[in-house]
């Protein structure tokens, strides 16, 4: 089925909060993240800071993703990375903030309780919790009702999984979520959540009982780190990240060009939509991963698949600036090319712009736990652009770009969604430590206040890999 724009926010709703925040006076969070957050409310370096132990990029990270036999009676063993035990080694190669490491936990620790504080609702059964999308007027879904969306679930479920060890209620925090996610499977399978739930607490009647990819991606691998964290209780991770994935792999991997599918709405009887996928979707560590869990190469062949298409864009469209469009389509083809205006969301649909802003952390981040050495190669390329169309000063980083590097019209300057996912591309080579310090030092300034939900989740979530602390299972 074809659909209207599922865009969280619209460029104009970002022109408007930025220019109110600007005319408030708003440039710093007035709150005290530092104060604790108040309680809630009731299918199948070691990193810079010293040594790391060196490991071949292409080895998997500690687990294979079995789960051993256990001795009669023996209790499954937590074998996660609580936040800030530095646990996972980062592959050789990667690089920091210069700050310390506790300054980098305390930062990220701190932001995270402004964020929680904002963004996370108790609500919609008993504890349930969901992630206000729309709290701030940045949209997030489709109408004035929209309460949340599947992408912002899938943020909120990775920020509890991976702040354990510092938020004592993250484990509850995740299973609100998780129930959340439960209580609102998508029309096409019981296993992803349907994208866009409303005041009321049901799924939005106008289009909104479908999935959407990224949330199902991020909602599976939370559950495979949450396993690791709880592997015994009342909710069976591991079983449950076995489920998602299976109906991932046969809802949203095209079966024919293995790369993801823009939803599990995006079928054969809609070709143009079919064969057209969306690249900041392209989360390579999450499908290998769950090539682990399932003990599956099939997701071998579909981290290949989206690094062929990376390396097949950037050569064709992208030569001098590496930077991907927010959709491609024609992927069965040997020319895939940047979507049309409209081709879903709006007129910037093959351009830089929303949705690829995150293309540098989803592949930094793969780099960051494996060292694939495809994503240091895309990501090269595009560090050196941003680096030369700045001037090495991440504050001049625009909200949008053609694919030539011209920003587009109109376009905001330091919206986080942008600067921050640099960050993470940053850490793929030692000779971006000025420039990765530099972004490190505007982002820990800007306050919860500065941005809004997709901003803010984004900062996050790419703090997190920048500190130090996140963690391939």
């Amino acid at each position: 089925m074809h659909r209207a724009s599922r865009r969280f926010f619209t460029f104009a709703a970002y022109a408007s909060l930025a220019a109110s925040m600007l005319a408030s006076g708003a440039c710093s969070d007035t709150s005290n993240p530092s104060d604790p957050p108040p309680p809630p409310g009731g299918e199948e370096d070691a990193q810079a800071d010293g040594g790391k132990p060196e490991r071949d990029g292409s080895t998997p990270p500690k687990h294979d993703g079995s789960t051993p036999p256990l001795p009669d009676g023996a209790a499954p063993v937590a074998d996660g990375h609580p936040f800030g035990s530095h646990g996972f080694p980062y592959a050789p190669g990667v690089i920091v903030p210069s700050d310390s490491q506790t300054a980098r936990d305390d930062a990220t620790a701190q932001f995270y309780d402004a964020w929680k504080k904002k963004y996370l609702i108790k609500d919609c059964g008993p504890d349930r919790y969901y992630i206000a999308t729309t709290l701030d007027g940045s949209g997030g879904g489709q109408g004035d009702t929209s309460i949340t969306v599947s992408e912002g679930m899938g943020y909120g479920m990775l920020a509890a999984a991976l702040m354990e060890g510092h938020d004592p209620d993250a484990r509850k925090i995740f299973d609100g979520l998780y129930l959340f996610f439960r209580d609102h499977p998508s029309s096409n399978s019981p296993d992803l959540m349907a994208w866009n739930q409303v005041k009321g607490c049901g799924n939005n009647p106008t289009d909104g009982s479908d999935s959407a990819t990224d949330g199902d991606l991020d909602i599976a691998y939370a559950l495979v780190l949450a396993s690791h964290h709880w592997p015994s209780g009342p909710i069976d991770y591991a079983a449950e990240a076995r489920k998602v994935i299976a109906a991932v792999k046969t809802h949203d991997v095209n079966p024919k060009t293995k790369l993801v599918t823009l939803g599990d709405w995006a079928g054969p009887d809609d070709e143009e939509h079919y064969y057209g996928t969306r690249p900041s979707d392209f989360m390579t560590d999450h499908f290998r991963a769950f090539g682990r869990v399932t003990q599956s190469s099939d997701w071998d062949a579909v981290v290949d698949a989206h690094y062929s298409l990376v390396a097949t864009m950037q050569g064709s469209w992208s030569k001098e600036t590496g930077l991907l469009p927010d959709f491609i389509s024609d992927t069965n083809t040997s020319a895939p090319k940047p979507a049309r205006a409209d081709f879903l969301e709006g007129g910037n649909d093959g351009n830089y712009a929303w949705n690829s802003c995150r293309v540098p952390w989803r592949l930094g981040t793969d780099f960051v736990v494996s060292g694939e050495a495809r994503a240091k190669s895309a990501l090269t390329a595009l560090n050196a652009w941003v680096r030369k169309a700045t001037g090495n000063s991440p504050g001049k980083i625009d909200a949008g770009y053609l694919l030539n590097g011209t920003p587009t019209t109109a376009s905001i300057e330091n919206a986080l969604a942008f600067v921050a996912p640099f960050g993470v591309s940053a850490m793929v080579d030692a000779s971006n430590q000025a420039w990765l310090d530099a972004i490190w030092k505007l982002i820990v300034s800007r306050g919860v206040n500065d941005d809004n939900y997709f901003g803010n989740s984004i900062k996050l979530l790419t703090m997190i890999v920048m500190s130090g602390n996140w963690w391939a299972p």
